[in-house]
């Protein structure tokens, strides 16, 4: 399978990515599943830094990102898309820039911008798969909701502290939505944010990476054990823990009626 069907990739990709085309499920054919894929990653910040990076590096064909913030030098402890030299520019520019130096293959369409109810289902339109890296529960409910009424599958992931957060919404009539498991949105101070507990870069890397094998499993195909589970991450206890998930009947995005 590592060195059969190549198919049209050149010689330089064929090096490139065959490491990749030697694990067991993937091959050459996954391979160009995965060159064919169009994949939307909003927040190019800690998380989305080490998912983008891992998308590009396995030869997603397209990938889109979303961020409208700027460089600032309290980013660069995580968000490793970014250097010292690109403080002060436009994260999607910064971002965009490291990707193509990673690998001129992947084509990236950037949107520097803030997802609002009137543009979310717009941008989000037309990828096969979304990965939430953002870092607050407005964006969070708002590409959650445009992701399930679009029927795109969603994988999100989310960091503070020492601790993160991991699952997927695939939109389905058995499964369960983010909001199922979030009904409304938390007050501020139930989710204090990396400003007022601080956050271990090391941490969001990880689930950044956690997110992007998640995204390219179900761009084999394949299903996600996360579909009804959630996983969390202690970072500091080194432990890992899966919660049952469940669709609820009175959920306001995916119950009974809607």
């Amino acid at each position: 399978m590592g060195t059969e069907n190549q198919g049209d990739f050149s010689p330089e990709e064929r090096e490139r990515y065959s490491r990749n085309a030697l694990l067991a499920g993937v091959g050459w054919e996954g391979q160009a599943r995965w060159r064919a894929a169009r994949v939307l990653v909003v927040g190019a910040g800690g998380i989305g830094s080490a998912a983008l990076l891992y998308l590009a590096a396995a030869g997603v064909g397209y990938l889109g990102l979303v961020d409208g913030d700027a460089v600032d030098l309290s980013n660069l402890q995580r968000q490793i898309l970014h250097g010292t030299n690109d403080v002060g520019r436009r994260k999607a520019e910064s971002a965009k820039e490291s990707l193509a130096a990673l690998n001129p293959h992947c084509r990236v369409e950037t949107f520097d911008l803030r997802l609002e109810p009137d543009n979310v289902r717009e941008v989000v339109q037309g990828f096969d798969l979304v990965l939430d890296s953002c870092d607050n529960f407005p964006t969070r409910f708002l590409v959650s909701e445009a992701c399930w009424r679009e029927r795109v599958p969603l994988v999100s992931a989310a960091a503070t502290g020492w601790h993160g957060k991991l699952l997927a919404a695939i939109p389905g009539p058995e499964n369960p939505c983010y909001r199922c498991l979030v009904p409304e949105l938390p007050p501020a101070e139930a989710s204090p944010s990396s400003t007022r507990i601080g956050i271990l870069g090391a941490v969001a890397g990880t689930m950044g990476c956690l997110q992007a094998v998640e995204a390219l499993k179900l761009l084999l195909g394949w299903e996600s054990g996360l579909t009804r589970r959630l996983l969390a991450y202690d970072g500091r206890e080194g432990r890992f823990q899966s919660v049952e998930r469940v669709k609820r009947a009175d959920c306001p995005l995916c119950g009974l009626g809607k």
